[in-house]
């Protein structure tokens, strides 16, 4: 949102220019539904750092057995509709778009921002959710294998989380003792126009240390913020999502070896490393009484001016994109009736 064109054309193109078209999955010029059944056409969007959807299948052991049977019409036959087909195994389309029902979100599993930061805890819905899964599961594996693998992913991500947790905390402490190099207040203003830390997700943070007034939300930052945030954001954008698409795609290997745990594991040592750093080399400012100022290249620059933060604060002083725009429908992420979802 904050950043110029050129830097968010990968962005874009799916999140407007393909989203909710048919010719997305259909294939323009073509249409033709045997091209929409194969699982390559979801790779378009679902492939990246933080949804590795794609990736995810493709190397999972459904994934390898598509792949290797995909051109034999007695083991995947594309000129039958959903409901009908009798597949070897299972694509993205069988699974998600269960008997051809194109709300995808029907037969989606994520609980929760794309799976990053809750497992089940037995509330209604999950359960609505994963007995329809277990349904899809059980066309060839038995119910019981299919919730053992849910409960597998559970375990999983309760870990990813007790990682985080871990790492956000150590990236807090700093903040609150001040130690974070720059603070939020000496950066250039976020894309809403604020210097709110970018880790102030939510009202889950409140006090002046943490910028902003109580209630007020930070907005995630992926450049121009201290190593430590941006290491916390891949942590969890990019590791602890691919921890859960590893595991409720069937690719173990990915959800643990590959980038999953084993990246977690990599950027909590990294961060308790930069925070023991900074901690020492505040006790030596402080012993020899330097107090340090900010380098100005954090709040200005060629490239930093182009960013949606300082257009605002320049053009409208005092006003956040959030006055600007008191019901902006582009952040509106409602895509179905709940009922339907």
């Amino acid at each position: 949102i904050e950043r110029p064109p050129g830097d968010t054309a990968g962005c874009t193109f799916c999140h407007t220019s393909s989203e909710e078209r048919c010719s997305t999955c259909h294939q323009r010029h073509q249409f033709d539904p045997k091209v929409a059944r194969r699982a390559e056409q979801c790779k378009t969007c679902h492939w990246g750092k933080d949804h590795r959807d794609w990736e995810a299948y493709d190397i999972g052991l459904h994934g390898v057995v598509y792949q290797v049977n995909k051109w034999k019409p007695e083991q995947f036959d594309f000129s039958k509709k959903l409901s009908d087909a009798d597949y070897v195994g299972p694509t993205c389309q069988y699974c998600h778009m269960r008997g051809g029902h194109h709300n995808v979100q029907r037969f989606g599993t994520v609980y929760t921002s794309m799976g990053m930061s809750m497992a089940d805890r037995g509330a209604p819905i999950w359960n609505e959710k994963r007995d329809r899964w277990v349904s899809v599961c059980d066309d060839c594996h038995s119910p019981r294998f299919a919730r053992e693998q849910l409960q597998a992913l559970d375990e999983a991500v309760k870990d990813a989380g007790l990682k985080y947790r871990e790492t956000f905390k150590v990236a807090e402490d700093l903040l609150v003792d001040g130690v974070l190099d720059p603070m939020p207040k000496d950066l250039c203003p976020d894309w809403s126009g604020q210097h709110l830390w970018s880790l102030k997700i939510g009202a889950y943070h409140d006090g002046e240390a943490y910028g902003g007034k109580t209630g007020e939300s930070g907005e995630l930052r992926m450049s121009n913020c201290t190593d430590v945030e941006r290491l916390c954001f891949e942590s969890v954008g990019y590791f602890q999502t691919y921890i859960y698409k590893g595991m409720a795609h069937g690719s173990w290997n990915d959800a643990t070896y590959s980038d999953g745990s084993f990246g977690m594991d990599r950027w909590l040592v990294n961060v308790k490393q930069n925070a023991s750093r900074a901690r020492r080399l505040a006790t030596l400012e402080k012993k020899v009484g330097i107090t340090w100022q900010p380098e100005e290249f954090w709040k200005t620059g060629e490239w930093l001016d182009e960013l949606t933060g300082p257009y605002i604060v320049k053009n409208h002083p005092g006003k956040t994109i959030f006055d600007l725009c008191p019901d902006p429908g582009w952040l509106d992420t409602h895509h179905a009736p709940a009922g339907e979802v």
